[in-house]
C-alpha cells in the first residue's frame, strides 16, 4: 500500500510525483526520466556530478 508523503505527493498541478523511496522499494529503473530517480536515467551529466559531491 502506497503511502503519501512517503511513496509519493501530490505536486501543485494535482499531479502524482512519485518519491526516491518508492523507486528504491520497487528495485529497477523504468526508464521514464522520473523526477526523482534514484538511477539518475535521464539526467545530464553535469547534474549527476553536482549529486555525487
Amino acid at each position: 500500500m502506497l503511502q503519501e508523503n512517503v511513496d509519493y505527493y501530490i505536486n501543485k498541478d494535482g499531479n502524482f510525483v512519485f518519491t526516491k523511496e518508492y523507486h528504491l522499494k520497487r528495485g529497477h529503473c523504468c526508464k521514464n526520466k522520473c523526477l526523482h530517480c534514484p538511477w539518475h536515467y535521464g539526467s545530464s551529466k553535469s547534474a549527476e556530478q553536482s549529486v555525487n559531491k
